[in-house]
């Protein structure tokens, strides 16, 4: 894995998207989202939009042994209708841990996971029955896979969003039970 730039934490406002969202196994993923990739960079240049950008991976729900619940989409600079497969949204404002890589994800997603861990943070997460729910992990695809089809040249920005911490007013201190 290369660092292109390091952990760190950032602030996003909510940004618009259409996407693709399907459940998957774990095993085959990466075959589906370039699928689903292909499908939507068509998909984008039959409506005529230019500006949008970047595309990502946006994982819903995680089971490493089990179904994926996930999304292939790309950011648009204004809400689009989208259609009965292709679907708009939002990826939702807040604080994202962020790391910035070259080629292997599951080592970059082991280490953004780590610094989390060690920075004392904590994710915008939660468990049911069939994996781990995230408020907000993507990756979007900082190199366009238009332009450049090796997966192990794209830079790609791993974000995770954090748990949103209370609120305190300049008057108000934080008092322990």
């Amino acid at each position: 894995m290369d660092v292109v730039e390091p952990t760190r934490v950032v602030r996003h406002e909510a940004r618009t998207c259409v996407g693709i969202r399907v459940v998957t196994p774990f095993r085959g993923m990466l075959g589906k989202r370039n699928e689903l990739l292909d499908e939507l960079i068509a998909w984008v240049a039959d409506q005529g939009i230019d500006d949008a950008g970047p595309f990502f991976l946006r994982l819903h729900v995680i089971d490493m042994s089990g179904p994926m619940d996930l999304e292939v989409g790309v950011l648009t600079p204004t809400a689009l209708p989208g259609d009965e497969r292709v679907r708009p949204g939002v990826l939702p404002s807040g604080r994202y841990a962020t790391l910035t890589y070259r080629n292997h994800s599951l080592r970059a997603n082991r280490a953004l996971l780590d610094w989390v861990a060690d920075q004392g943070l904590t994710l915008d997460r939660h468990e049911i029955a069939t994996g781990d729910v995230f408020g907000c992990r993507y990756e979007a695809y900082r190199t366009d896979p238009r332009t450049e089809p090796r997966k192990t040249r794209w830079e790609v920005e791993l974000s995770m969003r954090l748990a949103d911490e209370p609120e305190i007013r300049p008057h108000e201190t934080r008092r322990r039970p």
